[in-house]
């Protein structure tokens, strides 16, 4: 039995680990490196392993960083099974069919350049829209929470719920091989407990072994209600000045999080009835269509609500805008609307558009409710750039920036250690997190051996 890892390794992003079993290969999670230019190189590098010889993929959830290298794989020659929640396999489909599409147009544009400058325009994607919908096809087996699949002699899974977004799970993995048994517990990303819409994480089993995210193993978010009154707060403000407000937004979770905490705040009349709220992002749209489709996911509040017969995620003023044309006719609006746009990070989508209309606007104001990677134009900005380039231009930031870490999707330091503990792991493998936090955190556990891989490193287990 082994484990080796390849991706997410004292970093945030890239999540894949490689687990060897009775004659198995299998991964949980093919992820996407995000962040900077030195990024795209290290997506487009050899996996550290043969696609061809894995058998399985397990996907804890459907976020670009944990699914958005599954196409590559299968490009390059995976054959096998993938098992994931239903509602994973939905948002993933929706999340590696677009990025499928920013890969295309990406290519594209470098090609164009290229030849404008007489230069080698044979600029291939790292993958396409048909390598993203064979990996679709790749999809068998459906996890349900809590029930155990046998998926080849001597491995046997078990998906729980983890609160994070939509679908998400952590995996177990009970291993036997040799007459030795362990059982692994693969975190994935950890959702934080009493937020809206979804159910709280599981509570973990106790296991041998636990690969763990560390997004925020250094600190504790701010309570979320101070958080969502900041919010209110911020958008008052911005109005009175005579702006907009941007908000860069995730598609899966923090979209339908703020369009619930919009409809609250419109109830209670702390944000004005029928203000102008945009969700300018096809593919958050599309998301807020999925998470309709999955009460099985929904916290009792949220059930409540739909038994009701009311949506959390609509309200008077909200308007969904799929069209280019549409997103480009928000700009005529100068004052008094929200604008929630992707992507999160700022890597790209119609925020950047946004951005490039009111960064440089004393009235407006941006608020950041989600996680930013470094080197991203997110980052940037939070980190207090007084410049930035967007679309080749130099923007002064003179906007108000806002950040609001309350809204995060990740569990903090407090409840990845209530986690941890409730496993009591022999061995724990921290990933998915920046080094200084990850050592941070890894340097407070007792009672077990923390082991922090660097990439392509394996383990016997």
């Amino acid at each position: 039995m082994k484990i080796a890892f390849h991706g997410a390794d004292r970093g945030v992003t890239g999540s894949c680990h490689l687990v060897e079993c009775a004659g198995t290969r299998l991964l949980v999670d093919c992820g996407l490196y995000q962040g900077g230019r030195e990024i795209e190189e290290e997506n487009a590098a050899p996996f550290g392993f043969d696609p061809t010889s894995i058998d399985l993929l397990l996907l804890t959830h459907g976020h670009l960083d944990h699914c958005g290298r599954i196409p590559l794989l299968g490009k390059r020659g995976f054959g096998g099974e993938v098992v994931a929640t239903a509602a994973t396999r939905e948002v993933a489909r929706l999340v590696m069919l677009d990025s499928a599409h920013l890969q295309e147009e990406e290519a594209a544009h470098r090609r164009r350049r290229a030849e404008r400058k007489h230069r080698d325009a044979s600029v291939e994607p790292l993958y396409g829209t048909i390598d993203a919908l064979e990996s679709c096809d790749q999809f068998g087996r459906t996890a349900s929470y809590d029930t155990p699949i046998d998926l080849a002699p001597g491995v046997r899974a078990t998906f729980f719920d983890a609160g994070h977004i939509l679908g998400s799970a952590n995996v177990l993995l009970e291993l036997e091989e040799g007459g030795e048994r362990r059982r692994v517990l693969f975190s994935g990303d950890l959702g934080s407990a009493g937020r809206p819409i979804l159910r709280d994480p599981t509570p973990p089993p106790a296991v041998d072994v636990v690969v763990m995210e560390t997004t925020y193993g250094d600190r504790d978010h701010k309570p979320l209600e101070p958080s969502v009154a900041e919010l209110y707060e911020a958008i008052g403000e911005t109005f009175r000045r005579g702006g907009n407000v941007i908000i860069p937004t995730f598609a899966l979770e923090r979209a339908q999080e703020l369009l619930f905490y919009l409809r609250e705040g419109m109830e209670s009349g702390r944000v004005p009835e029928g203000t102008p709220a945009f969700l300018d992002s096809p593919m958050a749209i599309s998301a807020t269509r999925i998470f309709e489709k999955h009460p099985e996911c929904y916290d009792a509040e949220t059930r409540e609500l739909f038994r009701n017969g009311r949506d959390p995620f609509d309200f008077p003023g909200l308007r969904l805008t799929r069209q280019a044309a549409e997103s480009m006719a928000i700009n005529q609006i100068s004052a008094g609307a929200i604008i929630m746009a992707g992507s999160g990070m700022c890597t790209g989508g119609r925020v950047r558009h946004h951005l490039l209309r009111h960064l440089d606007r004393r009235q407006s104001s941006v608020i950041f409710v989600g996680f930013a990677a470094r080197g991203t134009l997110a980052r940037e900005i939070i980190d207090g750039a007084q410049t930035v380039s967007i679309h080749g231009e130099k923007i002064p930031v003179r906007a108000k920036v806002h950040t609001i870490n309350g809204f995060s999707a990740h569990a903090d330091r407090t409840e990845l250690h209530a986690w941890h503990e409730r496993a009591a792991p022999a061995t724990t493998y921290l990933v998915h997190g920046d080094e200084e936090p990850m050592r941070q955190f890894g340097q407070s556990l007792a009672g077990t051996k923390v082991v922090m891989p660097k990439l392509h490193e394996a383990f016997d287990l």
